[in-house]
């Protein structure tokens, strides 16, 4: 199984986005944002490819993203709060959730 590295250098570039919006159903507000920033840019590149692949981030998505994040999801199941976009994965899973995404880009 490839690691988290190895899986970010197959994903495309993100060098053109400042950041992807997340939306809960009906929600005007987004429910979190992910910033093309150290220690952010890596989930937004999985973030940014499942939800092109998918068309947003529901459970199939969710899953293919924690594929993605590799031996990370091991690390934030047993320490809840310390990888919070692979909580909300785990969460979309859990709950049958729905989050439209919208991909901000660079100015």
């Amino acid at each position: 199984m490839p690691s988290f590295a190895e899986n970010l250098e197959t994903l495309p570039s993100i060098d053109g986005l400042d950041r992807l919006e997340l939306y809960a159903a009906d929600s005007h507000d987004p429910s979190a944002v992910i910033e093309n920033r150290p220690g952010q840019s890596g989930s937004l590149a999985v973030y940014y490819k499942v939800a092109v692949d998918f068309g947003g981030i529901g459970p199939s998505a969710a899953k293919r993203a924690l594929e993605l994040y590799a031996e990370h999801v091991e690390d934030a199941r047993a320490h809840p709060g310390k990888h919070p976009n692979i909580d909300r994965l785990l969460e979309v899973v859990d709950t049958d959730t729905y989050y439209s995404v919208r991909a901000v880009p660079k100015r």
